[in-house]
């Protein structure tokens, strides 16, 4: 169960209009699910960067909907910032249902440490970022982490099929999709060919003898003397 809580209330102030609720601390926010009626609400914007960091995109929230007497357990589903300023523009609250399966991503963390990483010229790179998994919301891992110390040598990978199966939780991934792998750095040497090198050599010699040769002009035949 969501240990996260979050206090909110409705929201009556929709379009142009929310700029003055950002400016008085409050974000305006949206929760939505199956079976649950779409609703603008609001709430305090230094509690809610709080909420943003402890529980990600994977911690279920208690979210306190004014004066309802039962919070509803809810995930974060999508986080607007404002790029230039930083401040937060809206959330979207997604409202689960605790006794049905629902699939999310799940950040995937390298552990360890891989003897073939630290090898010259060898780096460690992550191909799979996050693990999508279907399972019931209460199940959901906060991370999955994966250990990097079998790799031992440049040619090993880490696929899914890998990875070490988690309780009551079904892995969505391909199994042949690669986790993490190393990289090995590739240095090209550039030569020249011997042959075009001795061939250039033997081009300039015979340049340079031609040039130091002179042409002598053919004998001129001598007439025959003419007899009386």
């Amino acid at each position: 169960m969501a240990t996260l809580e979050l206090k909110a209330t409705k929201r009556h102030i929709e379009g142009k209009k929310v700029k003055e609720l950002r400016r008085e601390g409050v974000t305006p926010a949206h929760l939505f699910g199956p079976g649950v009626e779409s609703l603008a609400i609001q709430c305090d914007t230094a509690n809610l960067r709080n909420i943003l960091v402890d529980a990600g995109h994977t911690q279920l929230v208690n979210l306190k909907l004014g004066h309802e007497h039962n919070p509803r357990v809810v995930m974060i589903r999508e986080v607007q910032m404002d790029n230039f300023k930083g401040g937060l523009l809206h959330v979207d609250f997604y409202q689960v249902n605790l006794t049905e399966t629902i699939r999310v991503n799940v950040p995937i963390i390298l552990i360890g440490e891989s003897a073939a990483a630290k090898m010259k010229g060898n780096s460690l790179v992550q191909e799979l970022n996050e693990l999508t998994v279907q399972c019931l919301p209460a199940n959901i891992p906060s991370k999955v982490e994966v250990d990097v110390t079998p790799l031992v040598t440049a040619d090993q990978l880490i696929r899914v099929k890998d990875m070490p199966p988690i309780k009551d939780v079904t892995i969505v991934n391909d199994q042949g999709v690669v986790v993490a792998r190393i990289a090995v750095e590739v240095i090209e040497v550039v030569e020249k060919p011997k042959a075009a090198e001795e061939g250039a050599e033997a081009t300039g010699e015979a340049g340079a003898v031609a040039e130091g040769e002179k042409k002598e002009a053919p004998a001129k035949a001598e007439k025959p003397e003419k007899k009386e």
